[in-house]
C-alpha cells in the first residue's frame, strides 16, 4: 500500500513539474517591446450561439502585447467557453525594466499587480497599458496555442470584444474602455 501511495504522489509531482515547466517566463533586455496600442473598432452588434451561450460582438479588436501572465480555468460555468485568461501588457507594461519591479498575479478571473515603493509607474499607466482578458478561442487549434503561451511571449490577437449570456442568467459584459478597473 505504501508503494502505491508513493507512486501516486510521485506521479502527481511529476505532472505538476511538467505541466508548469512551460510557465517559466521569457526574459528580455530592458526596453519597450510592444509600442502599439490595442486597436478597437465599434461595430453593429451581432449575436451568435456557442452551445448554451449567446455571444454578442460589440467591437472588433486587435492587440499585439506581451503576456504578463496566463491562468487556466477548469471549474465554474464559463471555463468550458473561456478556458484561460491572459494578462497582457503593451507600451511601458512590456518593458522588462518596469516588469522586474512589478509582480503580476491572476486569480478568479482577475489580475493583480504589486510593487514596492517607489512605484515604477503610476497606477494610471499600469491600468492603461495592461489588461486581463478572458480568452474565448474560435477553434481548438487556437485554444491549444493559447495554452502554450508563456509569460514574456509576444502575441498578436485578433477577434471581437463580446458580451456573453448563458440561458441560466449568468453573463459577462465586455469592457469597451482601456481606462476602467474592477469587474
Amino acid at each position: 500500500m505504501k508503494g502505491l501511495l508513493f507512486i501516486i504522489c510521485a506521479a502527481i509531482l511529476a505532472y505538476g513539474y511538467f505541466e508548469h515547466r512551460g510557465d517559466r517566463p521569457i526574459v528580455y533586455p530592458p526596453g519597450v517591446l510592444v509600442s502599439e496600442k490595442p486597436l478597437q473598432t465599434d461595430i453593429r452588434a451581432t449575436s451568435f450561439f456557442v452551445d448554451d451561450y449567446e455571444l454578442t460582438r460589440r467591437a472588433r479588436f486587435e492587440i499585439r502585447a506581451r503576456v504578463l501572465g496566463r491562468e487556466r480555468y477548469y471549474l465554474r460555468r464559463e471555463s468550458d467557453l473561456s478556458p484561460l485568461d491572459l494578462a497582457l501588457g503593451w507600451g511601458v507594461m512590456s518593458d522588462e525594466a518596469v516588469l522586474e519591479r512589478i509582480d503580476v498575479s491572476q486569480s478568479n478571473r482577475w489580475y493583480f499587480t504589486r510593487y514596492e515603493y517607489p512605484a515604477p509607474l503610476s497606477n494610471e499607466q499600469i491600468t492603461t497599458h495592461s489588461s486581463n482578458m478572458h480568452m474565448i478561442p474560435a477553434r481548438k487549434s487556437i485554444e491549444r496555442r493559447l495554452k502554450e503561451l508563456r509569460p514574456g511571449s509576444i502575441v498578436t490577437l485578433k477577434g471581437y470584444l463580446v458580451d456573453v449570456y448563458h440561458v441560466s442568467g449568468w453573463h459577462w459584459r465586455t469592457s469597451l474602455s482601456r481606462t476602467d478597473t474592477g469587474n
